[in-house]
């Protein structure tokens, strides 16, 4: 799939390794999932490779715990475009736990959405194959003005107002 990564379109070099794959490609940068991770953790956090991990929306991302520090990347899956609940895992992995790895959506992603995605901290979209991408390209500029406080330090239009009438005042 092609890969939109800090606004370009980038080589993907992260291999998807199935929950019933025998072993892991030695040396390789992988993604595994959640479940898998669980079940192999010992294993997987003693190899000498950059790892991932996929999250479905319904995993607890509190479970990663000290280790999601210990993660190059962690993708969390939108299964559909209407269930936001990979949004609160992003701000969750960002402002609660200081993820600062790659962050990557996956599944139904939309070029309308990237604005809010990339505030709540993601930094990697993974595009559906045939995704116009100019669509994507377009959307990195939407919006100059945030109405929401998240943890990209962006300041709020209330929070410019508020100044910009105490400056008026003084």
């Amino acid at each position: 799939m092609p890969l939109l990564r800090n606004g370009a379109l980038s080589d993907d070099e992260w291999q998807r390794v199935a929950d019933d794959a025998a072993s892991l490609p030695a040396g390789a940068a992988v993604i595994v999932s959640f479940t898998r991770f669980r079940a192999e953790r010992e294993t997987l956090l003693a190899r000498n490779a950059p790892m991932g991990v996929l999250l479905k929306n319904i995993d607890p991302v509190e479970e990663l715990g000290p280790d999601g520090a210990r993660f190059a990347l962690i993708a969390l899956e939108f299964p559909k475009f209407s269930d936001g609940r990979a949004y609160s895992q992003a701000r969750l992995l960002r402002e609660r736990y200081g993820f600062t790895g790659e962050l990557r959506a996956t599944g139904q992603v939309l070029p309308d959405q990237l604005h809010h995605m990339r505030r709540c901290g993601f930094d990697a979209f993974e595009l559906a194959k045939g995704e116009p991408l100019e669509a994507w390209r377009r959307a990195l500029h939407t919006f100059t003005a945030v109405y929401q406080p998240t943890g990209d330090g962006r300041i709020p239009v209330s929070a410019l107002r508020r100044r910009l009438f105490a400056a008026a005042a003084d």
